[in-house]
C-alpha cells in the first residue's frame, strides 16, 4: 500500500461529476487500500476518489471512535465503509448545522447544514449492492463524501458567507464560547 497525494483546491478535478465504477478488479482493490491508508495518514474521516485525482464514484469513510470516560479511544469502535456508485435516495426533513473540514481545503473549517438522517444505496468494494440508513455524524460524513463525487465541496453549502474560518480562528472562537459558558455556569468557580 502507499500514501497518495491529496488534490487541493483549485484543482478542476474536484469540480467534476465522476464516472461510475464498472470494474471491480485488483487495480480497484489496490486503489481502495491506498485511499484508506491515505485517509488515515491524513487524520481524515473520509476520502473520495477525486481527492486523489481519480474521477470515479468511489469514497472511503471511517467513523470517529467511541470514547471512554477519560476521553480515550475504545478499540474496535470505528466503522469503515467503502462506497461505490452511491446514491442518496431519501433524506429527513430535519436538518442540523455542523462544522466540517476537508482534506482538499486544508487549514479551514465551515458551518454547513446537512440532513440528520439519510438513506443510501450503492455497491461495496466487491460490487455487492447495499442499502443503509444513516444518522447524525455518520450521515453528515456520507453526504460530504457523496458531494465530492458530484463535484461539490462543503464551501458551496456554507450556512452563510461568514461561516468559514481558519482552523486557528475557529479554535479561538470555541475557546471564547467555552469561557463564556463557564462564566455563566453556577457550578463553576466554587
Amino acid at each position: 500500500m502507499s500514501i497518495l497525494p491529496i488534490v487541493t483546491i483549485p484543482d478542476k478535478g474536484l469540480r467534476q461529476k465522476n464516472r461510475p465504477v464498472t470494474r471491480f478488479d485488483a487495480e480497484l482493490q489496490q486503489l481502495i487500500d491506498n485511499m484508506i491508508e491515505t485517509m488515515r495518514e491524513a487524520n481524515g474521516v473520509g476520502l473520495a476518489a477525486p481527492q486523489v485525482g481519480r474521477p470515479l464514484q468511489l469514497a472511503v469513510i471511517e467513523t470517529l471512535p467511541d470514547l471512554d470516560d477519560e476521553g480515550n479511544e475504545i478499540e474496535g469502535t470505528r466503522d469503515l465503509y467503502v462506497i461505490i456508485n452511491p446514491e442518496i435516495f431519501w433524506t429527513s426533513r430535519e436538518v442540523t448545522s455542523g462544522i466540517e473540514g476537508c482534506l482538499s481545503i486544508p487549514g479551514y473549517v465551515g458551518e454547513v447544514d446537512r440532513h440528520e438522517s439519510i438513506r443510501v444505496r450503492g455497491q461495496d468494494r466487491h460490487g455487492r449492492k447495499f442499502r443503509m440508513r444513516l444518522y447524525d455524524w455518520t450521515a453528515r460524513i456520507f453526504q460530504h463524501e457523496i458531494d465530492h463525487l458530484n463535484g461539490e465541496l462543503y464551501i458551496d453549502k456554507l450556512t452563510g458567507p461568514e461561516s468559514i474560518w481558519t482552523e486557528e480562528e475557529y479554535e479561538k472562537l470555541r475557546e471564547a464560547q467555552k469561557a463564556k459558558q463557564d462564566e455563566h455556569d453556577p457550578m463553576m468557580g466554587d
